[in-house]
């Protein structure tokens, strides 16, 4: 099944390609992969998820707020390589959750990004990652993640 067909089938479409905030480039390709900058948690230019995860929101608002930020990277990777096939697999996924002092479960948080991914592109979608908690990201958005993949 295409990618685009399992997203119409979870109720979902691409957004708006998302557009850097600064004098940076969205993704760079090299050699067979595919960096992707890091993305917040907007949906066509608007901010969905604002504020720590652990006092202002719930863990799953910070995994839906984390999807989203998959979401985006869907939209550079379309953008980037003109589809999904050419995509060889996921490599890694770094995710930021704006959190409280203490805050735990940052893991769980960022599992709305990888369990994303793994139900998209089965064992394509399996990646090494990192989850950090910081004290505050971009316009105070509860996730922000960035992406490594393969190129075929």
């Amino acid at each position: 099944m295409e990618v685009e067909d399992k997203l119409h089938s979870l109720g979902l479409c691409l957004p708006d390609l998302p557009k850097p905030s600064g004098h940076y480039l969205g993704a760079v390709k090299v050699d067979k992969f595919l960096f992707i900058s890091g993305v917040t948690c907007k949906r066509n230019g608007e901010l969905l998820f604002k504020g720590q995860v652990g006092s202002d929101l719930s863990i799953e608002d910070g995994y839906e707020a984390a999807k989203i930020t998959t979401l985006n990277h869907l939209s550079i990777i379309q953008d980037m390589l003109g589809g999904f096939d050419q995509m060889d697999r996921i490599v890694k996924l770094t995710g930021y959750v704006n959190s409280t002092d203490g805050f735990g479960n940052v893991p769980d948080v960022i599992n709305g990004s990888s369990d994303f991914l793994v139900n998209l592109f089965g064992e394509y979608g399996k990646h090494a990652r990192c989850a950090v908690g910081v004290s505050s990201l971009p316009g105070n958005a509860a996730v922000e993640t960035d992406l490594l993949l393969s190129i075929k």
